[in-house]
């Protein structure tokens, strides 16, 4: 049986130990902060390794961008959420739909019912052909 832990990725019957969960993080931290300049400034850097460490929310590196999810648990259902993502400049949403596969297997490892994702409208396009749909808009205003 594999760990839930954010230190022991498990898949299927493909176990993937990450060196170091810091080091991925500062390697990431160029991608996370772009994601997080777009976001509507509600977390900063430090909240998401601090969430990653905690293992409230999970790290997906790949070598050109990575993704952040965290399990939300509602009174009806159980979701993994796409919290932010960011990538190379032309490589990164590549490299984060390349994920979606495996993020989803994970997530029904976890008794997950699906996933959600928030972002900017681009995503809609690019993860239609994986079955995706848009179900709600999310307006916020600053005061």
């Amino acid at each position: 049986k594999c760990s839930s832990s954010i230190q022991e990725w498990c898949l299927g019957k493909i176990k993937i130990r990450p060196m170091n969960i810091q080091e991925q993080l500062m390697a990431g931290k160029d991608w996370i902060m772009s994601a997080l300049n777009k976001g509507g400034d509600t977390h900063d850097f430090k909240d998401i390794v601090d969430g990653v460490l905690s293992g409230h929310m999970q790290l997906w590196m790949g070598s050109n961008g990575c993704a952040v999810t965290e399990i939300i648990v509602y009174p009806n259902k159980k979701v993994l959420h796409v919290f932010l993502a960011g990538g190379d400049k032309g490589y990164g949403i590549k490299q984060i739909t390349d994920m979606h596969d495996s993020a989803m297997e994970w997530g029904k490892l976890q008794g997950c019912d699906g996933m959600s994702i928030a972002g900017r409208k681009g995503w809609k396009r690019v993860l239609e052909s994986k079955g995706w749909k848009e179900q709600l808009t999310i307006l916020a205003k600053e005061f």
